[in-house]
């Protein structure tokens, strides 16, 4: 059966370009611009053009997650999102940079998919949103942005959520200098969210795509009752 694709208003956003090594020690504006750049210079390397491994393992596994109303940050292409969107998810994508949103967009169309798009900054999601996800899923949106955001990330994660909800994130957490994209330790990111989720499942990824191999986490961090209920 064909499902409706709808489609939202302009967009900005991705998740983060590559910088050279010639690049670490610069600081970027990482607003909607820079990332849209990367896009339309044609150095969107973080695109890997299809959906992440790990996430494909996890779907096809006995621990599957049950299909749910999910909100994925910083989609760029989609691939991960229209991912669980196959899977029976109800997903909304949200990304800021115009060519994320219309490249989306065009996948689901052409795959019939349904998805909801949003175009918007990630730290200035509607207030409507609040509560309202079984899900919130993340890949390489937590590397992007400024690390000095991160602890104001998990609570946009929180805030996300209904309670019971659970977030699914696939870490790069590597140790290269500069960025985007920002390194991290398993143990930041636990430490990070382990006031308001449960951080026992955070396992590495064992068929990671080559230039990331032994560098990725998988998380399944379930909201603690006192979160949800604060």
């Amino acid at each position: 059966m064909d499902m409706e694709r709808r489609r939202s208003p302009k967009a900005s956003q991705s998740i983060f370009p590559f910088m050279s090594a010639s690049s670490d020690n610069l600081t970027p504006a990482l607003d909607a611009a820079f990332w849209e750049g990367r896009y339309q210079e044609g150095t969107a390397r973080w695109d890997l053009g299809q959906p992440a491994p790990p996430f494909v393992s996890l779907l096809e596994s006995a621990d599957a997650p049950t299909p749910g109303k999910m909100l994925a940050l910083g989609i760029g292409r989609g691939h991960d999102a229209l991912l669980f969107a196959a899977h029976g998810f109800e997903v909304t994508g949200v990304d800021f940079a115009p060519s994320a949103i219309a490249d989306t967009a065009e996948a689901a169309n052409r795959r019939n998919l349904l998805i909801n798009l949003l175009a918007s900054d990630i730290f200035a999601l509607p207030a409507a949103y609040t509560g309202q996800f079984d899900y919130v899923m993340e890949h390489t949106c937590f590397c992007a942005i400024d690390p000095v955001r991160r602890s104001e990330y998990v609570q946009v994660v929180r805030s996300l959520l209904r309670p019971g909800g659970e977030f699914i994130g696939l870490f790069w957490a590597h140790d290269r200098p500069g960025g985007p994209p920002y390194g991290s330790t398993p143990e930041e990111i636990r430490q990070l969210f382990a006031a308001d989720f449960h951080v026992d499942s955070l396992e590495k990824a064992t068929n990671s795509v080559p230039n990331r191999a032994d560098a990725e986490y998988l998380a399944r961090f379930p909201l603690r009752a006192s979160a949800s209920d604060a």
